[in-house]
């Protein structure tokens, strides 16, 4: 048996690091490891509640809008307040077009240009990955950042700046949408759907979201070559390579539903367990954090109303600063792929019915919320209604608790506040990196990467192995929101 240490691993979103016990070709165990510690909700402590909204868009500048969202839904609980229908819309818009923007950039600048590598030129499909994927010199590139920026231009729009925007609130939003301001926002949604319709997918957005099973999907790819439309090439690069039968994971997947507005959520929350006949509840009450293995002191996991982060960098058997979030006891996995399955979409619930959680599947995944996603902001956008309230105010208890759960693109995020004496008396997050990239727990249960990542194979002389890359990829890590 060797051991094999690769790191830091991540792109953008913070540091990673791995080690992988490799015995006969393939991971037999595997350690994930997040080494930079921050410490926001030990700042948070003794602030006054409001502050959270200037301080946890900080956290991270990738996902600052799930993080002001989610510290908005927690103050809004907690303030007993029901937000203005438009700003909610706004709000709703907002994060959304961060997810999707989030989802793009995985796509096409992390995920897809480690196809264009010189390991895979054996390959008859490289060298048109490579004209195409390729990091800053594939055609790509110069299309996607413009589309990109529609997305940037929307949230400015709608909330001044990102990152870091201000503009969502407990009771809705800051920033009113007069008709002058609606007529544009459809016209960016027009221009990304375009992009969509014409680059990725070569086709419509509906005709995607309609595909209804694992055969459909293949029946979808193999009408057009495999250059017509950038999701039909990964396709056929991922059935070249076997990426259905890479990082499968526990196949327990959460999700705390997306979108909620006039209190119907776009995707529902829920559990789903691969091989299970029903959709089971999701209980925030039932989740635990584990500190057994993260450098922070030992004890029994506690609920994140009752949550400790202390820092202990000697404590022995721990390999990162990342928590162990466990949901009755069991690890989970969150993300596209989770909330498709959970929300019931016939492709997904099919894919991980055959291969369960795979790179294969999450990947999918998050090319249909492009489909799903896209068309619901631009009903959200028609149902603003110019000269009505965006905004609504209440006070703050000087004694409560509250929870505020949203979907970020990587998954469940939740923040936990509890408020005594009117100040912050405990903030605690579980970001949905800290849910699939999260150490053993204390009964020795891997993560969902941790799992992912057992069985992989390794070639002999690979130093950074690429079915590591994948799978680790897959998931899309943003490790500055998994510590905070």
């Amino acid at each position: 048996m060797s051991r094999l240490v690769l790191g830091p691993f991540n792109r953008v979103e913070g540091d990673l690091e791995v080690s992988l016990e490799v015995e006969a070709g393939r991971v037999r165990a595997a350690q994930v490891t997040a080494p930079l510690y921050r410490g926001f909700e030990g700042v948070l402590v003794g602030k006054t509640p409001l502050d959270a909204l200037v301080f946890v868009p900080r956290i991270c500048g990738i996902c600052s809008v799930s993080q002001s969202a989610a510290a908005a839904a927690a103050l809004r609980a907690a303030m007993g307040l029901v937000p203005a229908p438009n700003g909610e819309r706004a709000a709703a818009l907002v994060l959304a077009a961060e997810n999707l923007a989030d989802h793009l950039t995985h796509f096409y600048l992390f995920f897809m240009p480690d196809f264009a590598r010189a390991a895979y030129r054996s390959h008859a499909w490289h060298a048109a990955a490579r004209a195409r994927f390729a990091a800053v010199e594939g055609s790509a590139t110069a299309e996607v950042l413009p589309a990109r920026a529609a997305f940037l231009e929307l949230t400015g729009t709608l909330a001044g700046k990102w990152p870091h925007t201000l503009a969502l609130q407990p009771g809705g939003s800051t920033r009113a949408v007069a008709m002058n301001d609606k007529l544009r926002l459809l016209a960016l949604l027009r221009r990304f759907r375009a992009f969509l319709e014409t680059r990725l997918f070569a086709d419509t957005l509906e005709a995607v979201a309609a595909l209804d099973s694992e055969a459909a999907l293949w029946r979808w790819c193999d009408a057009r070559a495999p250059h017509e439309g950038d999701f039909r090439h990964f396709l056929a690069i991922a059935r070249a390579l076997g990426l259905a039968s890479l990082g499968r994971g526990h196949d327990r997947f959460l999700s705390g539903g997306a979108y909620r507005l006039d209190d119907a959520p776009l995707f529902t929350a829920g559990l789903w367990r691969a091989g299970s006949a029903a959709l089971e509840a999701f209980d925030p009450a039932a989740i635990r954090e584990d500190g057994r293995h993260a450098w922070l002191p030992d004890g029994p996991a506690l609920h994140p109303f009752e949550g400790r982060t202390e820092p202990l960098a000697d404590k022995d058997g721990a390999y990162s600063w990342c928590k162990a979030p466990r949901l009755a006891g069991q690890a989970f996995e969150c993300g596209a792929l989770a909330r498709q399955v959970v929300d019931g979409h016939a492709l997904v619930r099919d894919l991980v019915a055959r291969g369960g959680g795979n790179v294969l599947s999450r990947v999918v995944a998050r090319a249909l919320e492009f489909a799903r996603v896209l068309p619901a902001m631009e009903a959200w956008v028609r149902a603003i209604v110019p000269g009505e309230p965006f905004c609504r105010h209440a006070t703050m208890p000087a004694e409560a608790q509250a929870t505020g759960l949203v979907e970020a693109a990587r998954g469940t995020l939740g923040h936990w506040l509890v408020v005594r004496k009117g100040v912050i008396a405990n903030y605690q997050i579980v970001a949905p990196t800290t849910w699939n990239f999260s150490p053993r727990d204390a009964d020795g249960q891997p993560g969902a990467l941790e799992q992912a990542l057992a069985g992989t194979p390794v070639g002999e002389d690979e130093r950074v192995p690429l079915a590591v890359q994948h799978v680790v990829r897959s998931f899309d890590p943003c490790m500055a929101c998994t510590v905070h």
